[in-house]
């Protein structure tokens, strides 16, 4: 049986604010819509003060639903790029962001062999929305929580040499829910009201879909390389949730990976300690391009790994990566760690 050679590495990115009030905007607006999309269930899209007649200021239903579904997007495909996402606009008063994915995969033995791979993913949103009377208006801040499977089933084809061709099927859960008690208490001591619309709003979703990658590894004692270019598509739709916010949307990214291992001139556990470089790009080309301000991220990292198979029988190989993101209107850092079995 051959294992993986890694698992999808957590990534912070701390990235700046977009540059244009436009996408600023736009990034303010989808996530509120997002949130919205969830507490509204409960109430049919309305939400009353019994004394002071305050509403939430809102839109159009189903264009909410399909924000969060964009939003849901970054998590179910896996993506280096966007396993670990940390976006706070203060300046300008956007939503503070949060994603982290991890995952791995491996291959089912040798020539044409069965490939299986798994992610799950995480955010939380921090929005604050408005409650209005026609002449106040009152900011209402709330948590919004999104968690995500992604399973995928493929086979690897042999084509030249070292390169091999994967098509895959994949498969995706997501839910999402409010902070709801805690919500409520805050606004009733804030409002005087009951709003009970944010308890028991939530938003479900599965996805199906494929994906086609190509593969290519060359290991030479300790030298390693490694290159991928995979396109992921999977169409999420809702289910399990109010008919007025009923929504569907295709999550779709091309990205390209590269990664050279060599040893650094140190042994430690009776294994060469090995320097890391890698580069990556993630370019979204399904609803969620240009939900969050940009269309692609590209990082290069430099790190170190420890081969610890010498004293070991479970994880193989330990490695630390710092790595530098770009992207429209966009950067950030990152350190992350990953386990081989």
């Amino acid at each position: 049986m051959q294992t993986a050679r890694s698992l999808y590495e957590n990534v912070v990115v701390i990235c700046g604010s977009p540059a244009s009030r436009e996408r600023r905007r736009r990034l303010a607006a989808v996530v509120t819509f997002g949130v919205l999309a969830s507490v509204l269930i409960a109430t049919g899209a309305r939400a009353q003060e019994e004394d002071s007649g305050f509403t939430l200021v809102g839109g159009n239903i189903k264009d909410r639903a399909e924000g969060a579904l964009s939003l849901m997007a970054f998590s179910v495909v896996p993506d280096l790029a966007g396993s670990y996402l940390s976006i706070n606009s203060s300046s300008t008063s956007n939503p503070k962001i949060f994603m982290t994915q991890t995952g791995g995969g491996f291959t089912l033995g040798e020539g044409i062999a069965p490939y299986v791979e798994g992610s799950v993913g995480f955010s939380r949103y921090d929005p604050k929305f408005v409650a209005t009377d026609g002449q106040e208006q009152r900011r209402i801040p709330t948590k919004w929580n999104t968690i995500t499977g992604t399973g995928g089933i493929g086979v690897d084809f042999p084509l030249i040499g070292n390169l091999k061709f994967r098509p895959m099927f994949n498969f995706s859960l997501g839910h999402v829910e409010s902070d709801s008690s805690a919500a409520a208490r805050y606004i009733e001591a804030k409002t005087d009201a009951e709003l009970a619309f944010l308890h028991d709003g939530r938003l479900n979703a599965y996805g199906l879909g494929g994906s086609a990658v190509l593969d290519y590894g060359q290991y030479r004692g300790f030298n390693n390389l490694e290159l991928q270019l995979r396109y992921t598509n999977i169409w999420l739709k809702s289910f399990d949730t109010s008919d007025a916010v009923q929504g569907e949307v295709n999550a779709a990214t091309v990205s390209a990976y590269g990664r050279w291992r060599a040893p650094l001139g140190l042994t430690l556990m009776r294994r060469p300690v090995r320097y890391v470089l890698e580069g990556s790009n993630s370019t979204y080309v399904g609803d969620q391009r240009g939900v969050l301000g940009f269309n692609y991220l590209s990082s290069i990292g430099t790190g170190l790994e420890l081969d610890t198979s010498a004293v070991h029988t479970i994880v193989s190989r330990v490695r630390y990566v710092v790595r530098y993101f770009v992207g429209e209107n966009v950067n950030g850092v990152s350190g992350g760690i990953a386990l081989s079995f």
